[in-house]
């Protein structure tokens, strides 16, 4: 995708949009650029906009007093996040970092509380969308708890594919083994062991600057 109307024409929210509550939509929200290793936002902003990803890649992340890092998780391409934020009228609490080069779509927090006062079925995707990402974090903690390496790189790579919080996302993916190595957690030498354990299980094919994934249930339910 290269446009906002990529964009909306893939997100599952718009399918319910008159053409006029569209056309208002997609004059009020922007584009911006931002280069890989860049802060898309910072722990404690003001949120003013829903956020989501025409293409590109960020990490949700935090950084203790101390200096130690966490990645909560990934939004890949198609995928928006900040609702939370928005509906709670809090600072943000965490850090939005760029993996890569990414375009995003800002949506003035107003157009989206328009949308929320205006919009049944736009009230209904933001339920839906909250618990696909409240289950999403408590799938994290399990895997960062009980799993092996191989099989937290396999489920990493298997949220990616999430269909309601990435609807735009195909077999193929544009993604980096140190990339990997932020959304798992573990070291990128390991994310590479555990690619060959995984493409030798015919899960996925490893292809140069990404990966198509062959059997994405298998990487659901890896190392059970």
């Amino acid at each position: 995708m290269k446009t906002l109307a990529d964009l909306l024409d893939a997100s599952l929210w718009t399918n319910s949009l008159s053409p006029e509550q569209r056309a208002r939509v997609e004059a009020e929200t922007v584009l911006k650029d931002v280069p890989g290793g860049a802060y898309v936002c910072r722990k404690g902003d003001p949120v003013e906009n829903w956020i989501g990803i025409v293409n590109g890649l960020v990490k949700m992340t935090s950084v203790s007093p101390e200096g130690k890092t966490t990645t909560f998780l990934g939004v890949a391409g198609g995928g928006w996040f900040g609702e939370g934020s928005l509906l709670k009228d809090q600072t943000r609490k965490y850090d939005i970092v760029a993996l890569r080069a990414t375009r995003l779509a800002l949506m003035p927090k107003p157009t989206f509380e328009w949308l929320l006062d205006t919009d049944i079925a736009f009230n209904r995707f933001l339920l839906v969308q909250l618990n696909e990402r409240l289950a999403q974090f408590i799938a994290m903690v399990e895997n960062q708890r009980l799993l092996e390496p191989d099989a937290r790189v396999a489920r990493s790579i298997a949220a990616l594919f999430n269909p309601v919080l990435y609807p735009a996302m195909g077999p193929e993916v544009q993604i980096s083994q140190e990339e990997i190595g932020y959304l798992s957690g573990v070291s990128r030498q390991r994310v590479n062991q555990a690619l060959h354990v995984l493409e030798s299980a015919r899960l996925l094919r490893v292809e140069y600057g990404g990966l198509t994934i062959l059997d994405l249930e298998g990487l659901r339910t890896f190392g059970n």
